[in-house]
């Protein structure tokens, strides 16, 4: 068994709106990844899955809760003391037009970190390196000299992958990486991380909506409701035998291929929309949309427990 890299233990993030308003966006997150593992974390937009990458990577701090990496727990580090484990831990951010600014070249973009981190020690090494890292994700050499409006919306997306990776990070948060990119793009960009991860042993906390791509990337997948996981298993288990309803409902939105499969196939059509965060339902958070709510749902809030081997719910009647 590997062992443990990430633990993340009752995390929540609160945004303070005023008026005495507060927003959960995330709430009691709870979650483990093992060293060279993807994790998948899935859900409908407005879930938290951002938010909650962000805090985990602390760009936002935690309203409460504990992140432990490697044995120590970041979120009680001063930024100082944090500056070791931010060379290990980085973030590939969801858009590739917002998240390289416009007026640096695609070498001055990259060479930021290793500035920062002190990786390397002359202009001519920090430009050996860069191109280094341009080859490793597939882009030439002569970019380094480019900006970012240059270059296709999958380069920059290749851009933003080798930025987060010019500083040999162990754990990488990969924030909806593919949703901003063109479908004949996303294969290969995703390929491309897989081929990454195998290379340079990276461990991935996988933040997307598309089903079938967290399926075929993740050993584990998380799936988010309103702030929190209500279930988590390995890929095959939770894609075969899903125990929560509102996992059961986002499966059988997956459009099938085979027209007569999709005939027969069930599709579970949940009524109203998300619930705001800022006033969430009491009890279980699914219970205003899950066909089988029962007055239990409204009274109690389910533990994320351990229905079968290896394979949590938050339901009161997984």
């Amino acid at each position: 068994m590997s062992k443990t890299l990430v633990d993340i233990q009752g995390l929540s993030k609160h945004f303070q709106l005023g008026g005495g308003r507060v927003l959960k966006a995330v709430q009691n997150f709870t979650l483990d990844i093992k060293q060279g593992e993807t994790v998948g974390l899935v859900g409908e937009s407005g879930c938290g899955k951002t938010t909650a990458g962000r805090t985990i990577m602390r760009l936002y701090e935690p309203t409460a809760g504990s992140m432990i990496y490697d044995g120590v727990d970041i979120t009680k580090l001063s930024k100082r003391q944090f500056k070791a484990y931010r060379r290990r831990m980085q973030m590939i951010f969801q858009d590739p037009y917002a998240s390289l600014n416009p007026r640096l070249t695609v070498l001055d973009i990259i060479g930021e970190a290793l500035d920062i981190h002190g990786l390397t020690h002359s202009k001519a090494e920090r430009k050996r390196r860069v191109e280094e890292l341009l080859e490793l994700v597939g882009l030439n050499a002569e970019h380094a000299s480019r900006y970012p409006h240059e270059f296709s919306g999958g380069q920059r997306q290749r851009i933003g992958i080798t930025r987060a990776l010019a500083v040999q990070p162990e754990f990488v948060v990969c924030d909806e990486p593919i949703s901003a990119l063109d479908v004949s793009i996303q294969a290969q960009i995703v390929n491309q991380l897989i081929e990454l991860q195998k290379k340079l042993s990276l461990t991935y906390l996988f933040v997307a909506h598309d089903l079938s791509m967290v399926k075929y990337v993740s050993d584990r997948v998380a799936v988010m409701y309103l702030g929190k996981i209500v279930e988590l298993a390995t890929s095959e288990e939770l894609y075969d035998n899903p125990q929560h309803p509102y996992t059961q409902a986002l499966l059988s939105a997956i459009p099938e291929p085979d027209p007569s499969a999709a005939r027969e196939k069930e599709r579970i059509v949940l009524s109203g929309d998300l619930p705001s965060p800022i006033n969430p339902p009491s009890g279980c958070p699914f219970r205003t949309r899950c066909p089988a709510a029962t007055e239990k749902c409204a009274a109690e809030v389910p533990e994320l427990r351990e229905t079968r081997n290896g394979h949590w719910a938050a339901c009161h009647y997984a």
